[in-house]
């Protein structure tokens, strides 16, 4: 399973426009992306709700996921990869919001 670890930078965390930056960026994927802090379960990170709801404040870590299941096909793991690499980019460099 690809993942990526990175560090919400927001100083309000992942909540309102921070949120809605991100959810938008994994939406435009196209994958199933998963966001989870530590011991704590994986939300959907296309549901605006459940990435708001989930208390990704600044300067926790989470771990970004894409399930092997969805892996093959036209879709290969570097990509998947790369994805999520942007993904967790973007996390970090929204320290002025």
């Amino acid at each position: 399973m690809p993942v990526q670890k990175a560090v919400v930078k927001a100083s309000v965390g992942l909540h309102a426009r921070p949120a809605a930056v991100f959810v938008r960026a994994v939406t435009e994927t196209g994958l199933p992306v998963t966001i989870a802090k530590a011991g704590d379960p994986h939300v959907d990170a296309r549901s605006l709700l459940q990435v708001m709801t989930a208390d990704f404040h600044q300067g926790c870590e989470v771990e970004l996921s894409v399930s092997d299941a969805v892996l093959g096909g036209t879709l290969s793991r570097q990509e998947a990869e790369d994805a999520l690499r942007s993904l967790g980019e973007l996390l970090e460099s929204q320290g002025a919001s």
